[in-house]
This record gives structure tokens, sequence and C-alpha cells, in this order.
């Protein structure tokens, strides 16, 4: 059973990022649960304060929230700037390295995360703090968005770079849920992007994990293979991160410089 989430009035890891957003700013809005509760926060202090916002969305999903708390929501194109990105993190090390996509939404995340710092703008990532650890992969696999017909060949790729399906995952394609549980149902359709892209979720290897260097090349490698989209790692995009304690209390990293 889910934990419900906190009143927008009084949650002190959305305001984190709603407290920094000044009057006509442009807002970058992430997708997943810790970025639903900052619009929905955003939204809360939008209409008391009237603070004549300009939002733009990384995902259908979050539009369709920010629409429906009455947030000006404009494509990414119709702007030339965005003042702070607010957005949540799968998995979080010490060097705020993240892992994202859980809710296939990486490749709109990052373009909008560029798109934020390009144009001198501020990120902050919130996340409670059971996804922070010593390196990626301890937690969570990693998303790779693909075009549908290329999965095959992008396997073979992946795994020269030495990423393959685990024991306990041996069908990296993402599906769609049972009806019965949380557990995938090899029978499903597979999870479809907003971009029209399949995921495939496979782990890092521990060796490439802990050494920032190799997960800097890892980045950058699997981008240029075709037929890739994207995928959830993450490197540079992270200004600060907003942890929540079990307590509620909310602790602020920097990166370092």
């Amino acid at each position: 059973m889910s934990t419900p989430a906190p009143d927008p009035a009084s949650d002190a890891l959305a305001n984190a990022a709603v407290a920094l957003i000044k009057p006509r700013s442009i807002v970058g809005l992430g997708t997943g649960r810790a970025a639903a509760r900052a619009v929905r926060t955003l939204a809360l202090r939008n209409q008391r304060e009237n603070l004549d916002l300009t939002c733009v969305s990384t995902s259908n999903a979050t539009e369709l929230l920010a629409r429906s708390l009455n947030l000006r929501v404009v494509p990414l194109n119709d702007v030339s700037r965005i003042d702070l990105l607010f957005d949540g993190a799968d998995e979080v090390d010490p060097a705020l390295h993240m892992i994202k996509g859980g809710g296939a939404a990486m490749t709109r995340e990052r373009i909008v995360a560029h798109a934020c710092l390009q144009s001198g703008g501020s990120t902050i990532y919130l996340i409670d703090d059971s996804k922070l650890s010593n390196h990626l992969g301890e937690k969570r696999l990693l998303p790779i968005e693909i075009i549908p017909l290329a999965r095959v060949s992008v396997l073979r790729d992946l795994a020269q770079l030495g990423l393959v399906p685990s024991p306990n995952h041996p069908d990296p394609l993402r599906r769609t849920q049972s009806s019965l549980g949380s557990a995938p149902n090899p029978l499903a359709e597979p999870t479809i992007t907003d971009n029209a892209g399949h995921v495939l979720d496979l782990p890092i290897p521990a060796n490439i994990a802990r050494s920032p260097a190799a997960l800097k090349n890892l980045a950058q490698t699997i981008r240029q293979i075709p037929g890739i989209i994207d995928h959830g790692l993450f490197i540079t995009e992270c200004q600060t991160l907003a942890t929540e304690d079990p307590t509620g209390k909310v602790h602020i990293t920097t990166r370092r410089a």
C-alpha cells in the first residue's frame, strides 16, 4: 500500500524546490512521485501569490497534472530559458550521479535539464533517503530508451559494453504491470514512452559503477549506439539534491565545483 502524499501546504521536500521559485519564472517540471508533490505545492503557492509562472513539462503525465492545477504549461520550443528545474531521481551516489527513468521519461527529463543549465538556470532533484546508494546500480537497473525495431541489435551492442540482463531480470524489456500486483507480466505489452520508444532495464557492472571516469564514459558511449534514444545515467545534471529523511527533515547537498 502506497504512502499518502503529504499536504502540499506543509510538504518540506516539495518546498525545498518551490521556495526557490520567483515571480514570472519559467519552471521545468519533472516527472515521478517527488516531482508531482512539488507540482502540487507550486500550484498552491501560485494560487495564493499569483506568481505569473510559465512551466515546461518533462512528460505528458506531468503536463496533465500541472494543467489540472491551473498552471500554465507551454512547449519547450516556446521559451528561451528555464530558470529552475525540479525533478526526482531513482538512485543517487555520493558524487550526485543519478539513475533516472523509473517513469520512462528520462529523454525529456534530460532535454529540459540541459536547456535549463544551458540558459543559466538551476536544477534541484528531490528524493527520499532510500534512493541514496554507495554507487549507481546498487539498488536500481539502468533504463535505456530505444527505438522498438532496434531492440535485438541494441542488446548485442550493449552486451559488448558489459550490460547484459541479470539472472533475476532475464527479460530486460520493460512491460506494463500486471493487474494482480506490481510484478511485470511477461505476456503484457511493452511499456511505450511519450516518444513512442521502448525501455530496456539492465544492470550496471559494479566495476564501472565504482569508477567515475568509467561511468562517464559509459554514459557517452551508450548514446552513440544506433537505435538508442537516451538512457537514465545522469552524470552532471544535478546541481542541488534535497533528501528527505524518515522524520520528514530535508537535507540539502550541493554539487562540488
